[in-house]
């Protein structure tokens, strides 16, 4: 798995953003978050550990056809370094027809499963404040599931601290976490387009044909899923690499295998939330 968190740190780490971050968690007591182990919610697990106490602390990660295998791996490896309580909950939303469906406001469906299960979770173990890691970005992209945290009364200290994903990448590295540097990696759900029904199928296609793209040298990969057709998404710098005879041959082979008939690279390379860009 590697070593994803150092307690050594070359620099010291003060900044009044931070600073502030410390002191409105250290205001909620006990915590829930909703930990995906993406770059943002790592780095709120870590602040809340070191300003609460790991005791203080439950950490829990949504697990669905959408949640990819790499994604558990690294979340539940941090969740023992940090040696926080780690729970692991299956979520339903693929029996939720108003998910399934796949309209533009897909994630408030999904965010409002989950919220609703963390609320049972912090009843039963007496604890008042839920937490996400949306950060003050997030404000101005198109997140429906922010309605949800909303009606859940789901806090969200990144915000409040004002914290970009600059300013939590650098937090981070300066704090020895290894996900500073970790690629934004959405649930697979978001590389199917509005509309278009989502299955098991279909998840399992972009999550195989996604990890087979990674294992060849691409680290920032999106594939999205337009029916029979693949649609890939790679830094621009890696467009060119694409091209070139044998890799384009054995992705050719693996994703008809995996059942696409057309592939296809987005010249314009990859860019978060290209599926919303029908929505403007």
């Amino acid at each position: 798995m590697g070593t994803y968190y150092s307690k050594k740190r070359a620099l010291p780490v003060n900044d009044f953003k931070l600073e502030r971050l410390k002191r409105i968690i250290q205001n909620y007591q006990r915590v829930i978050l909703a930990y995906s182990g993406g770059v943002d919610s790592t780095f709120l697990l870590k602040i809340c550990v070191d300003v609460l106490g790991q005791q203080n602390v439950i950490a829990v990660t949504a697990i669905s056809d959408s949640y990819t295998k790499s994604e558990r791996m690294y979340a539940e490896s941090i969740s023992k370094t940090l040696d926080v309580t780690h729970l692991f909950l299956k979520t339903n939303e693929m029996s939720d027809d108003d998910f399934v469906s796949n309209m533009a406001n897909r994630c408030y469906f999904c965010k409002k499963h989950l919220f609703s299960e963390l609320k049972n979770i912090a009843k039963a173990q007496n604890i008042q404040c839920l937490l996400d890691a949306s950060n003050v970005d997030d404000e101005s992209d198109y997140r429906p599931g922010r309605k949800a945290a909303r009606e859940f009364f789901v806090k969200s200290p990144l915000i409040e601290a004002g914290m970009t994903k600059e300013d939590i990448r650098k937090y981070s590295r300066m704090l020895g976490l290894d996900s500073w540097k970790k690629p934004a990696n959405p649930c697979l759900a978001s590389r199917i387009p509005y509309g278009s029904k989502i299955t098991k199928e279909k998840l399992e296609m972009v999550e195989k044909a996604e990890a087979f793209l990674k294992n060849e040298g691409f680290t920032i990969v999106r594939v999205r899923h337009h029916g029979e057709i693949a649609r890939i998404e790679v830094s621009e710098r890696d467009i060119k690499k694409l091209a070139g005879k044998d890799i384009r041959t054995k992705i050719i082979k693996y994703f008809k295998d995996l059942g696409f008939i057309w592939i296809a690279v987005d010249l314009e390379g990859y860019r978060t939330g290209s599926l919303n860009e029908i929505l403007k």
